[in-house]
């Protein structure tokens, strides 16, 4: 079956709607905290329907007491029998970051959510909270229907090495045709913007994003260890989806909205000065000006995978591709040194009896902290499946076992391990090449002349 669905045919409407079903009817389990490790975050997966023109409501749709008192399942028939969601386009709700100096994710897009308070009753409320102050949309409406949850994730930096938070993605269907314009947190949003499911379906807008590696690591570095970084390992590569929105909010009042004339963009920076001193300082905020386009890449990819992953022709794993680096060599020594372990994950994922315990995936593009709550390396934690916090992942799987869990975890378990062997590899290689060079040239030089 094509990825590409036709709305008119209301083919994707009974997908979703058997999806959302299901998650109703089978949660993912709750993922503990690692030792060490106690923050959480919430995110929201909001999903609303867009009506067709030829199908347009003529009149709000009221949701009667008796719908309310309704099992979930029985709300979410009640919502896909309507005819004008039958042919209605679904859509999902991402955020683009508001510019902030000093943020390493600042400008990048994501799902509404943040970090949990002390004051939450429990992760989902987070999410409530969150998206309320962020973007104005009251998920305890009762046009906002919680459906269920996606696989939790233990979200890492240092390539897997150092755990930083769990991090939990719920999903929400708003039941009205006519949804409010969000109303933007200006510190926190820049711009919000709706984009349909079919979109995020289609194999056409699969590209890729680079990152500078120090923005993997637990310690913000300095200028001359990430210039370092990038003349060893270049950038790391990951795979991205390019979102075209059917509706955008911009905030006026967000930092960045306008230009201020010193843009960041290497395609504007005329000088070779000005282009020497963005490569070595790296670009770790990206650009904030609305002409860039809006990339979907990361963990929040990471997540949106695993819904679409749900939906037939259920090849959403397609979008995600395991990162790696620009430079060739790096590229190659990292295909050779995990092409077993993909093999085999890709193999579980196909014929459904890939476990994990729970999604690691690096990154926080998916939530923002303040600059101050950023992780520090502690002694004694190594590698997932080492001695440190792999012991305790190893524990959690025996819990869990037989449960459902993430693809994304499933391919990402272990994944990292063999990543730092690569890189290691690599520098051992390139220091036994230039070695052999330079040994080379010095014979030359004290070969005798005639």
């Amino acid at each position: 079956m094509s990825a590409e669905y036709d709305i008119a045919s209301g083919t994707l409407i009974g997908h979703l709607h058997n999806a959302l079903s299901d998650l109703t009817a089978n949660p993912f389990p709750p993922v503990p905290n690692p030792p060490n490790c106690t923050k959480r975050a919430s995110v929201a997966l909001i999903i609303r329907l867009r009506p067709n023109f030829s199908h347009w409501p003529s009149f709000p749709q009221p949701n009667n007491e008796e719908n309310l008192s309704a099992s979930v399942t029985q709300q979410l028939d009640n919502f896909f029998s309507q005819p004008w969601s039958q042919r209605g386009d679904p859509e999902i709700l991402f955020i683009k970051r508001a510019a902030r100096s000093g943020d390493r994710w600042t400008s990048h897009v994501a799902l509404p959510g943040g970090k949990r308070d002390p004051d939450d009753a429990d992760d989902r409320s987070t999410a409530i909270r969150e998206t309320m102050e962020e973007v104005g949309i009251d998920l305890n409406d009762e046009h906002a229907l919680f459906v269920g949850n996606l696989p939790e994730r233990i979200v890492t930096t240092s390539w897997g090495k150092v755990p930083l938070m769990v991090l939990c993605p719920f999903v929400f269907l708003l039941t009205r045709h006519d949804v409010p314009s969000p109303k933007l947190q200006p510190t926190e949003v820049g711009s919000t913007h709706w984009v349909s499911l079919r979109a995020l379906l289609s194999p056409s807008l699969r590209t890729s994003e680079r990152a500078d590696v120090s923005d993997r690591l637990a310690r913000r570095s300095g200028p001359f260890i990430r210039g370092f970084l990038r003349l060893m390992l270049g950038q790391m590569l990951f795979a991205a989806v390019r979102l075209i929105p059917t509706e955008s909010l911009y905030c006026s009042s967000a930092p960045g909205f306008l230009p201020d004339g010193s843009s960041t963009d290497p395609a504007v920076i005329r000088s070779i000065p000005a282009r020497l001193k963005h490569w070595w300082l790296g670009d770790h905020a990206g650009s904030s000006s609305t002409n860039r386009p809006l990339l979907l890449w990361g963990l929040t990819l990471g997540i949106l995978a695993d819904f679409l992953e749900m939906l037939p022709p259920h090849n959403a794993l397609s979008l995600w591709t395991y990162p790696t680096f620009t430079p060739l060599d790096v590229r190659w020594i990292t295909w050779a040194v995990t092409y077993s372990l993909r093999k085999r994950k890709r193999g579980e994922i196909e014929q459904g009896r890939g476990k994990a315990p729970a999604a690691v995936e690096e990154g926080l593009d998916a939530i923002a902290l303040p600059p101050t709550e950023e992780a520090q390396d502690k002694p004694g934690e190594v590698g997932i499946g080492g001695l440190g916090v792999g012991r305790y992942y190893g524990g959690l799987q025996d819990i869990q076992r037989g449960s459902r869990s993430s693809s994304v975890g499933v391919m990402l378990d272990g994944y990292y391990d063999l990543l730092r062997k690569a890189v290691f590899l690599t520098f051992v290689s390139r220091l036994g090449v230039s070695s052999a060079v330079g040994f080379w040239l010095w014979r030359q030089y004290l070969r005798p002349r005639r």
